[in-house]
């Protein structure tokens, strides 16, 4: 007798991944409001349209959530009392899950507990865990979801362990970090074992520290990117979804591990395509084909229901952008950002002022963090303040050595190459995975010249301090961002220093209560520092 096998059953299933939204919604440019291709009003629309395909969907959100706009900010230090707009869009749509990164603790941890309480939706973050119990302290390490056919598909979230080095202690105590690979090493076994996940993926905030198809390193092996750790080192995952770098990545496989990545800010969608197939009734199901793209919202319509939804948020935004702050004697716009970083400028040395001013200090450091800093005008709004300093910074003043600073202008002065033809050019490690302008300081208070037709570590060829050389045993008090204190950006001269003051209010603010006070300020420039190329 023949016998007539039966064909073997095949699964489709769709993941989904936005990280890195960084609280855009609405697809404009806060410092004008011109038209940006960007936000979760753009990914509701590519959301639902993957959704009417008729597949299996899962969409997970990896991290950095809740923080990164105006609209963002307004409500984390304005007007915290209503839901939080992102978490609204987040619930209007339907996310499966998402991932706790390093910026949700920007604002605190009674902010993130209340985004977390509204949120219709688990947040997950396997190695974040309570410093008494050791367990998971936001309750959610993974979730399983179970599908057509009774497909179990395990998620695990992750976050970069590295969130100490950046992160106020006040937003983080009574919290372990733990690291991400020996998390996932305990985690995955029980996804596979005891859950009986036929799919297993893991969520993590952090990307790659290591060249994608060598393995080599491509950058200080720090412990915050272990992306390709994960891969090479924890059997039994079948999907990374990474984040945290703002790297677009699809199509690469690390170990058979496919991988993906969507930029920030909702440009793209990462989209991984699974297929699952079962040979027989008595067989589980194994995974037979996966493969990662990305889906741009460029050109895509924003979801006027999403839009409508936060309306009444982003008109109060609008209007505490707009609020007159005062007047600039000068210039302090931006025309030229390289420019801006070989030599001394009003605005650079205006921001160091503001710091110096409220630390009562008189060495200070600070970058130009983005290169689409307008600068500031002469009628000075609170929309030209954040337009310029992006980021929830607060203020520290710790005690360092000579042999700090110098070593710390080195770090500053790796920034520069000449090339062949003398032009100065940015480093390929200060651009990649992802451009760090936010890493390169300008000081106020020392004076000092950097020599970049140098070799590194030999370009700070003078360094002064009130007409003296700066003693390299001596010791100074230097104002600088939180991030920056903690070592933030390889800078691990300033790693454990001592705390003289802690200054916990937003550099933004102390900017705008800087201008309210004075009403008009003026430009400076004392041409304390220069960069010989």
């Amino acid at each position: 007798m023949l016998t007539v096998q039966a064909p073997s059953k095949i699964m489709h299933i769709t993941l989904l991944e936005t990280s890195d939204v960084h609280g855009n919604i609405v697809p404009i440019q806060y410092a004008n409001n011109q038209v940006n291709e960007v936000g979760l009003a753009k990914v509701a629309s590519v959301i639902r349209m993957e959704r009417s395909r008729g597949e299996q969907v899962i969409w997970i959100d990896n991290g950095d959530l809740i923080q990164g706009t105006p609209l963002a900010y307004h409500h984390a230090r304005l007007n915290s009392e209503p839901p939080n707009p992102l978490i609204l869009v987040l619930n209007e749509l339907g996310v499966d899950a998402a991932v706790i990164g390093n910026h949700e603790f920007n604002y605190g941890r009674e902010l993130l507990d209340k985004a977390v309480r509204e949120s219709r939706f688990p947040w997950m973050a396997a190695n974040i865990v309570d410093q008494q119990t050791g367990e998971p302290a936001f309750g959610c390490p993974y979730i399983v979801k179970v599908l057509e056919e009774g497909i179990r598909v395990g998620i695990l979230g992750l976050c970069t362990p590295y969130i100490p080095n950046w992160e106020a202690p006040r937003h983080i105590e009574g919290l372990a970090f733990l690291d991400a690979v020996e998390t996932a090493k305990r985690w995955v076994p029980k996804l596979r074992a005891e859950e009986r996940a036929d799919l297993v993926v893991i969520s993590y905030h952090g990307g790659f520290e290591r060249d994608l198809d060598t393995g080599e390193p491509t950058e200080p092996l720090t412990g915050e990117n272990q992306g390709y750790q994960l891969c090479m080192e924890v059997p039994g995952i079948d999907v990374l979804l990474s984040g945290h770098q703002h790297r677009m990545i699809s199509g690469k496989r690390i170990n058979g591990v496919i991988i993906a990545q969507p930029g920030y800010r909702g440009e793209y969608v990462a989209k991984v395509n699974v297929i699952l197939e079962q040979k027989t009734e008595t067989d589980g199901w194994q995974v037979k084909e996966t493969d990662s793209e990305l889906l741009s919202v460029s050109g895509i319509v924003a979801d006027e229901k999403i839009l409508e939804l936060i309306v009444n948020y982003e008109e109060q935004t609008q209007q505490w952008l707009d609020t007159p702050m005062g007047r600039v004697e000068g210039d302090m716009v931006v025309s030229d950002v390289m420019r801006i970083r070989l030599e001394d400028s009003p605005l650079i040395e205006f921001i160091n002022m503001v710091q110096m001013d409220a630390a009562k200090t008189d060495i200070s450091n600070t970058a130009l963090f983005t290169d689409d800093s307008p600068g500031i005008p002469e009628n000075v709004t609170m929309r030209d303040i954040v337009s310029n300093y992006i980021y929830p910074n607060t203020l520290k003043v710790i005690r360092i050595t000579g042999q700090d600073m110098r070593e710390a202008l080195e770090q500053t002065a790796a920034y520069f190459q000449t090339s062949i033809a003398g032009e100065v050019e940015i480093k390929d490690t200060f651009m990649l995975p992802k451009p760090q302008p936010y890493n390169y300081d300008m000081w106020e208070g020392i004076q000092y010249t950097l020599d970049i037709r140098r070799p590194e570590g030999s370009r700070v060829v003078e360094l002064m301090y009130k007409g003296e050389p700066v003693g390299l045993d001596k010791e100074y008090d230097v104002v600088m961002n939180n991030y920056r204190a903690g070592g933030g950006g390889n800078y691990m001269m300033f790693q454990g220093k001592a705390v003289i003051k802690d200054i916990p209010t937003d550099v933004s603010e102390l900017i705008a209560d800087y201008i309210l006070q004075r009403g008009t300020i003026k430009a400076t420039l004392n041409r304390n520092w220069k960069v010989i190329y």
